[in-house]
């Protein structure tokens, strides 16, 4: 399960920080990724962000073949909903359908311990208790400022995470998702059924020739190519190039998106964790808008979309 979802006096506020290795941090992050391949569950949580506040339900089933059925379904407010098998979308619904395609991850992911020990430092700050269940409280406390920090409880049972925070190296809290409610029962097929609105995703052929090369002069230390495609529009005359890059917890996208004279402005904004910059740049075929977009701090989103370009010699 992916986590929706700084200063160190927040994540050690509401708990006492214990005497702990680097170890014991590192076996918690071990049993969490352990759980997320094979604890099935499902309950309620709500997700904070910026204000907006939302209540979900979460169906989590593994199969005997080890694959993970996803089904999140938002309780209030705008009807949203999305089924994904080992983190590739089945369907969506709405806006959400427009804009993934099934080769994006939208939950579920390995994590890599060792990996992410070059890049979070972890810390045990003590035991509390989320949805009526004791937790073990994990600090990952990035070791620049290219990344978010968080602070999570994990459940002392399953090792799944059931409150996470996301917070900014000033200490303001960007993200919060919490369960109200966790059952360790496995999901019938009945709860994993998609309603009516649910649309399938629909796959574009786009030959592997003209995925553009784009590169980037510069990216955040730890941060690496995890997917490219070179189609991410929704239909074949819409041809935006995508790349993904993770540090394997945090993740940013790059779009590039020719204007075919179309008039558009560079931007630079936040909206609670996600930083979204876009940039102009021009090439030998005309102008292009590269946007990025993900839960990075802003000054890096903008530092990777002026890097964005397209090697000599070779035309859109």
């Amino acid at each position: 399960m992916r986590f929706i979802p700084y200063s160190v006096a927040l994540l050690l506020s509401g708990c006492l920080a214990q005497a702990a290795t680097a170890a014991d941090g590192q076996d918690l992050l071990q049993r969490l990724a352990e759980a997320q391949r094979t604890q099935s569950f499902q309950g309620t949580f709500v997700y904070d962000s910026n204000g907006v506040f939302s209540t979900h339900g979460i169906w989590n089933l593994v199969d005997q073949g080890g694959q993970v059925h996803l089904r999140l379904l938002q309780l209030d407010g705008t009807e949203q909903e999305v089924l994904s098998v080992d983190g590739r979308v089945e369907c969506a619904t709405g806006g959400l359908a427009d804009h993934l395609t099934k080769s994006q991850l939208w939950s579920g992911h390995e994590l890599d311990v060792k990996r992410l020990s070059e890049w979070y430092e972890f810390v045990v700050l003590g035991d509390s208790r989320v949805a009526g269940r004791s937790t073990s409280v994990l600090a990952l406390i990035p070791r620049d400022k290219n990344r978010y920090g968080f602070k999570l409880h994990l459940d002392r049972q399953t090792g799944l995470p059931l409150k996470s925070l996301l917070v900014d190296d000033t200490g303001q809290l960007l993200e919060r998702f919490q369960f109200t409610r966790l059952r360790l029962e496995t999901p019938t097929e009945e709860l994993l059924q998609p309603g009516p609105g649910c649309r399938p995703l629909t796959e574009v052929n786009v030959r592997a020739d003209n995925v553009q090369p784009w590169r980037s002069d510069w990216l955040p230390p730890g941060f690496t190519l995890s997917s490219a495609s070179g189609h991410c529009g929704s239909s074949a005359a819409d041809p935006v190039s995508c790349q993904v890059y993770g540090d394997g917890l945090s993740s940013f996208s790059v779009f590039m998106e020719p204007l075919k004279g179309a008039s558009a402005g560079d931007l630079r904004t936040r909206l609670g964790p996600t930083s979204a910059v876009s940039r102009r740049i021009k090439t030998e075929d005309g102008d292009v808008m590269v946007t990025v977009v993900g839960e990075i701090p802003l000054s890096v989103a903008a530092r990777v979309a002026s890097s964005m370009h397209l090697p000599e010699g070779i035309a859109q």
